[in-house]
Parts: C-alpha cells; sequence; structure tokens
C-alpha cells in the first residue's frame, strides 16, 4: 500500500490532519516533523512518526526511498509571519527552500498530488474579503516564501505534471496548538498568558480583525483535497467567514477561560495588515458547503484542553537577523537591549 506523508505532523495543523485521514482513509500514514515547534505528544499511536527536517536535502530524498509516497501534504512550516521581516535567511530556508526539497523528490517519485498549505499572508493589504482572484502582494517575507511556493507549484505542474492544491488558511486556532510560542498564534498567546497571571498584551489599539478559525473546520477539505473532483492545480481560501477585532477576541478568550475581568495590556503598535479575511465560494463551489465553527465554542474547546495541559514556556528565538525595528517586547523575550 502506498503513503501518505504529512510534514509538520507533529505540530498543531499537521497532528490533525494526520489523524483525520488516518481514521478516514486507507492509507498509511508518515508524519515528519523536526519537533521544533511540534510535540511528539500530538501525534497518534497509528501514525508512523519519524523525526526529521524538510530544509535537510539528504533527508527527505531517503524518505521517498523507503517510503512508497504516493500523496504530499506540506504543512511543515515556521509561521511567525511578524518575526519574519526580522529572520529573513531563517525564514526563506524553512519555508522555501524546505519546500523545493519536496517538491524535487515528488516530481523524481512521481507522487499523485502535492498538497501545499500557503496562507492569506500572500494578500498583503488587498481589499476584503480576499479572493483568490486577487493579484497577490504579500507585505512580509513569510507571505512571499508562501507565494513563491505555490509558483513553483503551478510551474512543477506545467514542466513535469506533478498535481498540486494550494489552501490558504488563516488564524486557525484549537487543541494542540504550541500555546508557548511568544511569536504566533493570538489566540494560544493569550491563554498562556492568563495561566501565567500575565495581562493579554495587543500590539496597537486592538481594532485589527481577524476571522478566527477553529480548526476542525479547516482539517476536511485539506485532507479530501487529492479526491476531490475539480480541486487538482488550483488554490482555494479555507477558514471562517466572520472577522472579529483583536479587542472582541480578548474578551472572548477571557470568558473561556473563566476571567472576564483578565486585564489588557496595549503594546506598540508593529506592522501588519489591519484587516483580513477571506471570500471562499471557490472551496463551496467544489467541496460542498462547509461548518463554521461559532467562535465561542471553539474557544472553549481549546480552553478546556488548555487548562488540561496547563501554561507552557518555549526557548526565546535566538536567530534573530535584523534587530532595527524589532517590537521591544520581542527583544525582550530574546534578550536584546
Amino acid at each position: 500500500m502506498s503513503e501518505v506523508l504529512v510534514t509538520g505532523g507533529a505540530g498543531f495543523l499537521g497532528s490533525h490532519l494526520a489523524h483525520h485521514i488516518e481514521e478516514n482513509y486507507d492509507k498509511n500514514v508518515i508524519s515528519v516533523d523536526d519537533l521544533s515547534g511540534g510535540f511528539e505528544s500530538n501525534i497518534s499511536d497509528k501514525v508512523e512518526f519519524i523525526k526529521g527536517s524538510v530544509t535537510d536535502q539528504k533527508f527527505i530524498e531517503k524518505l521517498f526511498r523507503e517510503f512508497d509516497i504516493d500523496i504530499v501534504y506540506h504543512l511543515a512550516a515556521y509561521a511567525a509571519e511578524g518575526l519574519s521581516h526580522f529572520i529573513r535567511r531563517f525564514n526563506y530556508r524553512n519555508n522555501l527552500i524546505g519546500s523545493a526539497n519536496l517538491i524535487n523528490e515528488s516530481v523524481k517519485n512521481d507522487v499523485d498530488c502535492f498538497v501545499f498549505t500557503s496562507s492569506i499572508a500572500v494578500y498583503g493589504e488587498a481589499q476584503v474579503p480576499m479572493s483568490v482572484d486577487q493579484v497577490p502582494q504579500p507585505e512580509d517575507p513569510y507571505g512571499i516564501a508562501k507565494y513563491a511556493v505555490e509558483m513553483d507549484l503551478e510551474q512543477a505542474h506545467d514542466m513535469f505534471g506533478l498535481d498540486y492544491v494550494v489552501f490558504r488558511p488563516h488564524n486557525v486556532y484549537g487543541e494542540y496548538q504550541n500555546i508557548g510560542d511568544k511569536y504566533r498564534n493570538v489566540v494560544g498567546i493569550f491563554m498562556n498568558q492568563i495561566l501565567k497571571g500575565e495581562p493579554m498584551t495587543i500590539f496597537g489599539d486592538g481594532t485589527q480583525k481577524r476571522a478566527f478559525t477553529y480548526v476542525d473546520d479547516v482539517v476536511s477539505p485539506i485532507a479530501q483535497a487529492p479526491w476531490t473532483d475539480g480541486s487538482r492545480n488550483r488554490v482555494f481560501n479555507v477558514g471562517a467567514d466572520t472577522p472579529h477585532s483583536v479587542n472582541r477576541l480578548a474578551a472572548k478568550v477571557a470568558e473561556a477561560m473563566g476571567v472576564p475581568d483578565h486585564p489588557v495590556e496595549h503594546l506598540e503598535a508593529r506592522n501588519e495588515v489591519e484587516v483580513a479575511y477571506s471570500d471562499h465560494s471557490g472551496l463551496r463551489e467544489v467541496f460542498g458547503e462547509q461548518e463554521e465553527t461559532p467562535l465561542d465554542v471553539g474557544l472553549q474547546k481549546m480552553a478546556d484542553w488548555v487548562r488540561e495541559v496547563g501554561a507552557r514556556s518555549t526557548p526565546p528565538f535566538e536567530g534573530v537577523e535584523i534587530e532595527k525595528n524589532l517590537p521591544p517586547s520581542w527583544a525582550d523575550h530574546i534578550g536584546i537591549d
């Protein structure tokens, strides 16, 4: 039997996806992760786990020699969008070069379909709702890397016949998220701060708007993609339709955690897109109507899990390449004066 490869399979979205495929499809699932941001405890016992990095070309080549990989789901990435301005080399090595290693081996080994999780970061400050018909104008190195991989997949299809499906998820939250990460995943950051008795920190005035998406709502279409008519060689937005301000999110997180009056601290604004949410008509056209978990419901599910696992801490990021204009709160975490 051929195998399905899930990269980033110990991470938040990757672990949910690997478990979903193992439960619902007659496929052997190979999960690959370097554990830099994921946890081996996230992985289902029925999924074969191999520790390694997509940036290691020799490791990827060996992986494809040892397994008959038919489908690739590529979720491994360092997804700290705001931090990417200050870690350009690290960002492109992990998010672009690592992807190129996988695409190369997929072409060489006649992979049937390559499913890639991109990001709405490719749009930049686009008109909302962001549509796949718009020409992407990414405004940070993370979005640039994601869009470059999208374009590379299109060229790999034209040149070599490698079928692909691209998903642009946004602001996904839920169980298994790394709540100890200080630079990404605002829901997890808020919940971790509450557990530690710290104020929830918001960059700027908190009027920024995002459509926060519960993880179960994106896993199913991503998993289905290789076997869904009309999905191949297309790009889809996937996620919630309803935008909320970060201020409203903070209030809802505090309620879910049982501390509705928990304090909020506003930090200096950072360089970020103010309003970002997507049009999902293309997804509905191909995959059918999609369920949207109400924000209150999804946050409560995540909060219940967070209280079980407790507060988490991760080592500070030590590879900052540019210190100029780094937000002061991040500089404190990294130990920069």
